[in-house]
């Protein structure tokens, strides 16, 4: 990625500007703007996050906003209440008074004599979906968002909860980031002698979030309140979608575009949780100017031709090798005019055995039952449930795990076949306990056997019908269900096979049903594979290229301890443990400029022992430090989840 500091318009910087609320509090906030702006006024951009503009966020900020601001926008990204260098206490995701103060803040900046009155607001994970919560409110300064790697849904498609359980790797893993954030004080650059009584505001305030995201299991109107799908309607202002499909909020984009009925414009290319611009996996692309072409349109009036084209462009990757780590993800652009795409139809291969013998067809077969007990200490090589780029967060190959699973093969493919969109697993089905759930994989199987993961889906079968309502199982009764996997854009070469792969356990990313399960499938016509195929369309190969990518330049950073990770999976043979370690040491850095130094450990322990569900346990530890001259600040905490048969226990 090249860098660029000659933009159109001079820009200067704001390093901490008081934004005060209708309460009498103060939000912190770091402001890119034109020189000229007072005499040109110019739009104004929000980015609303917790993560600290002063030492959590400045180095990707500063690579993005002086950007806009030169390009004539008045950038400003403000610490949320309880975080950073703002006043109060953060209690929890996406609150009513999060929103109101981001109604506020909006309107605020609209009055400034540096801004034209227009403002849009814009933002990745966090930013992406407190954008589209404060759109639904309609604060009438508000023109237009833009949001990347975001969910319209808290409870079915986020760090909380998928398809009804609980997610084992990212419950109590988040919380625990957002508890040592929360547990840091303010910069006393900029809040003065009052930190330390603001630190320990928020030491005594803040509490661990885990308890209310396991006292709410269900999706009840805690998870409905900021789920944008609940009321697309409500949302009134042009809207761009971005995902990645290395990353965990992707199923969110075709939704979307589905569910609004204002301009829209999604966007799904190769990359983990991050910006396009900055890739990981390649290719990246110009997304700055991209999206300054989107912000021209809506907040300038500008006829920059976004609008006229396709609604939706999406990197279909090709084949590749299984690894845990891509640089670059080979494959192609393609776009389509809606979504619903009139280019997607529907392919089914119906489950089939006999004998020892598993297989895919598109006829079905004779309906006869497949049994499969299920593992605790299964599944752990997966991969993460989200990746951010870094070695070891792709699932490697799958052949180990799908040796434990139930598994049916397709014929090899005479011709490529494009797959674009949410694959669906239709199983008839029965266990022999009350509680259970099932995890099914889509897999690559290349001419000489390894297994590429293209997609995964679970499902808590008590939540069969309704993730609101759910319904106990009778063990021994068959069900029809429907497991609906992630969102895909996978093109599978000629000579290579689709594999379905199910199983009752799925530890790594699902907290395991308090007994040991067996699972019955049934073949036939009632059990089958339905994937979404795209055909090729001739203006695929059209399509305007993407500029390369380019940023402002990086702000000044002296590494001090160069970042090191380790990720190790042990099984012991004797007392049948699977222990999955993470070691993520993200290094120590100096901010040059400010003279802040920051330091940030994490140790993840994740334990179970097979035929025992009840003895997995969740071990986590991060210590975080904050230092400039004889100013040191330590943060340590320690989080524990365990379960039994009817509790979830977290110290």
């Amino acid at each position: 990625m090249s860098t660029r500091a000659d933009f159109p318009r001079p820009v200067r910087e704001i390093e901490n500007l008081w934004i005060p609320m209708p309460d009498g509090a103060r939000l912190a906030a770091r402001v890119w703007l034109p020189e000229d702006a007072e005499i040109d006024p110019v739009p104004a951009l929000l980015e609303f996050l917790p993560y600290r503009k002063s030492d959590g966020t400045t180095l990707r900020d500063s690579m993005r906003q002086p950007y806009y601001a030169g390009h004539g926008y008045a950038v400003a990204r403000v610490d949320m209440r309880g975080s950073g260098d703002s006043d109060g206490v953060l209690d929890d995701e996406y609150t009513t008074q999060e929103h109101d103060d981001a109604v506020a803040i909006i309107a605020w900046l609209a009055r400034q004599s540096w801004c034209d009155g227009n403002v849009g607001m814009m933002g990745i994970s966090w930013g992406g979906f407190n954008s589209l919560q404060v759109a639904a409110r309609r604060p009438p300064e508000l023109k237009a968002i833009l949001v990347i790697g975001f969910t319209d849904d808290r409870y079915a498609d986020d760090v909380h909860y998928m398809g009804g359980c609980v997610i084992t790797s990212q419950m109590l893993s988040w919380s625990s980031v957002m508890l040592a954030y929360n547990a840091l004080p303010p910069d006393p650059r900029w809040v003065g002698e009052r930190w330390r009584d603001m630190w320990f505001e928020r030491l005594e305030g803040s509490p661990p979030f885990v308890e209310a995201w396991l006292t709410h299991q269900t999706r009840d109107a805690y998870w409905k309140h900021g789920s944008a799908g609940e009321d697309y309607d409500a949302i009134q202002v042009p809207v761009y979608a971005v995902g990645g499909w290395a990353d965990s909020y992707n199923n969110s984009v075709p939704r979307l575009l589905a569910g609004l009925s204002v301009p829209r414009k999604g966007l799904i290319g190769p990359w983990a949780h991050t910006f396009p611009e900055m890739g990981g996996p390649e290719p990246a692309i110009g997304f700055l100017q991209d999206s300054l072409r989107w912000w021209d349109h809506w907040l300038k009036g500008v006829d920059t031709g976004i609008m006229d084209e396709p609604m939706l462009r999406c990197w279909i990757q090709d084949s590749v090798p299984p690894a845990t780590f891509y640089a670059e993800r080979p494959g192609r652009w393609v776009a389509d005019p809606a979504w619903p795409s009139p280019n997607v139809s529907w392919w089914s291969y119906h489950l089939h055995g006999a004998g020892p013998a598993n297989w895919l067809d598109v006829a079905p077969g004779t309906t006869l039952p497949r049994t499969i007990r299920g593992r605790e200490g299964y599944s752990f090589d997966v991969g993460q449930w989200g990746s951010y780029g870094s070695p070891g967060e792709w699932p490697g190959d799958q052949r180990a795990a799908d040796g434990e699973a139930l598994t049916f093969d397709c014929e090899p493919v005479e011709k490529p076949m494009d797959i674009l969109g949410y694959p669906e697993l239709d199983l008839s089905l029965s266990v022999d306990r009350p509680l259970a759930l099932v995890a099914a994989r889509l897999c690559d199987v290349a001419p000489d056997g390894a297994s590429t993961l293209v997609s995964w889906g679970l499902l808590n079968l008590t939540h069969r019908n309704s993730h609101e309502f759910p319904e106990p199982l009778v063990p021994g009764e068959r069900y029809q269900v429907t497991v609906r996997l992630n969102v895909t854009g996978h093109r599978l070469a000629t000579g290579h096979r689709w594999r379905v792969a199910i199983s009752p356990t799925y530890t790594r990313h699902a907290w395991p049903s308090p007994e040991p399960v067996t699972l019955t499938v049934f073949t036939g016509a009632a059990s089958r594979l339905r994937l979404p195929v795209r055909d090729p369309q001739p203006d695929d190969d059209a399509l305007r290229p993407f500029p390369s990518a380019e940023s402002s330049p990086p702000l000044a950073m002296e590494t001090l301890r160069t970042p090191a990770t380790r990720k190790s999976l042990r099984h012991d043979l004797i007392d049948g443990v699977t222990e999955y370690l993470i070691e993520d040491d993200a290094g120590r850095s100096r901010h040059v400029g400010s003279g802040m130094e920051t330091d940030d450990r994490l140790m993840e322990r994740y334990t179970v022992r097979d035929g025992a569900p009840l003895s997995l346990q969740v071990h986590i530890e991060r210590t975080l430090e904050l230092q400039r001259d004889e100013w040191r600040i330590r943060v340590e905490t320690l989080s524990t989840m365990t379960a039994d048969a009817t509790h979830f226990h977290v110290s």
